[in-house]
């Protein structure tokens, strides 16, 4: 049983480095293409319109539904042969709209709980004030919604890097598939996928310690 080459890792580790921002990019995208879909969903499930909620359910219930290497292969290989317009759509293009779609289905879901989680002694007072219902929404429920729903949303922008990976299989090089042409290359698959592993777990511990922070400071209004 041979060891680790540790010199190949050691000199893959800036190889791989070099395409984080494009990881970053993409999952960045996402998330706030992500955020904006599903706040918007999370209002009309809230405020339900007969002509509308059943297309956002049947949406939230696909997304939630299907696993998103289907969802990619879907918006990259399977549209573009349906609407003309898609025809010369690249890999990075189809990973953001998978992610933004995906995950917007889960995030909407959230957000819609914490809204609803807002004491409704809190809704009848913007009420009585006589503060309309765009106005309620957007200073009192929202932002005390925010506070709930940011621990959550954290964690999808994590799984949202992670799902990055996926992108390999459309021909992106992002990180897991320079690790892939490099394992090609060496055949030290092992090491290959261990270093792009480290670099993952390395990042995500960053984000965790940036949540622990972002919760600190939503909660410092609540703090005693």
């Amino acid at each position: 049983m041979r060891g680790l080459d540790l010199d190949y890792m050691l000199g893959l580790v800036p190889v791989i480095l070099g395409y984080v921002p494009l990881t970053l990019a993409m999952a960045g995208a996402g998330m706030v293409l992500a955020l904006l879909l599903a706040s918007l969903l999370a209002v009309e499930r809230v405020f339900p319109l007969r002509w509308l909620d059943w297309l956002v359910v049947l949406f939230i219930s696909f997304f939630r539904g299907t696993p998103l290497l289907v969802q990619l292969f879907l918006f990259y290989y399977g549209l573009p042969q349906v609407v003309s317009v898609l025809t010369n759509i690249d890999g990075v293009t189809a990973a953001i709209m998978g992610l933004t779609l995906h995950f917007a289905a889960y995030m909407a879901e959230t957000i819609r709980a914490a809204i609803l989680g807002v004491d409704r002694s809190q809704w009848e007072a913007a009420r009585s004030i006589g503060m309309t219902q765009w106005q309620m929404m957007r200073r009192i429920i929202l932002p005390q919604a925010a506070r709930v729903a940011a621990p959550t949303l954290v964690n999808y922008f994590i799984d949202m890097i992670k799902g990055t990976s996926l992108a390999f299989t459309l021909g992106v090089t992002e990180m897991m598939g320079a690790a892939q042409k490099e394992a090609a290359g060496s055949f030290l698959y092992f090491e290959a996928f261990l270093v792009v592993a480290i670099i993952y777990w390395g990042m995500v511990e960053l984000l965790n310690q940036g949540q622990k922070r972002l919760e600190t400071y939503l909660n410092r209004a609540y703090a005693r």
